[in-house]
């Protein structure tokens, strides 16, 4: 089966005011945010209010998301974690139907 080249992927997306409160109500809830401390092995984090649809991997895109985003990519002070699918589906965010989120890290254990 040969792999299908993606030029160009529009990975643009709007929330309405009201699923974005609800979804970053989500991500910021205290019990979300002690796993994802667990998880990154660090003392706290802080959701950035960055995000992003992941996108086909490209020769424009080897990270496999925007390029805005790449620095976020290779800096150890963050982390891009994959919004669960059940606070997606909470939020009643259908469209995009996966996104990434972007934490700080404050403080290493």
């Amino acid at each position: 089966m040969p792999f299908k080249i993606i030029q160009n992927f529009d990975s643009s997306f709007t929330l309405e005011p009201e699923l974005q409160k609800s979804l970053f109500s989500l991500l910021t809830s205290e019990a979300f945010l002690k796993q994802v401390c667990q998880q990154l092995n660090c003392e706290k984090v802080e959701f950035t209010e960055l995000l992003f649809q992941p996108v086909p991997y490209s020769l424009t895109t080897p990270k496999g998301m925007p390029g805005e985003f790449e620095k976020y990519h290779d800096n150890s002070e963050y982390a891009i974690i994959n919004v669960p699918p059940n606070f997606m589906f909470n939020a009643k965010i259908f469209k995009p139907s996966r996104l990434c989120a972007i934490y700080r890290k404050i403080g290493n254990r």
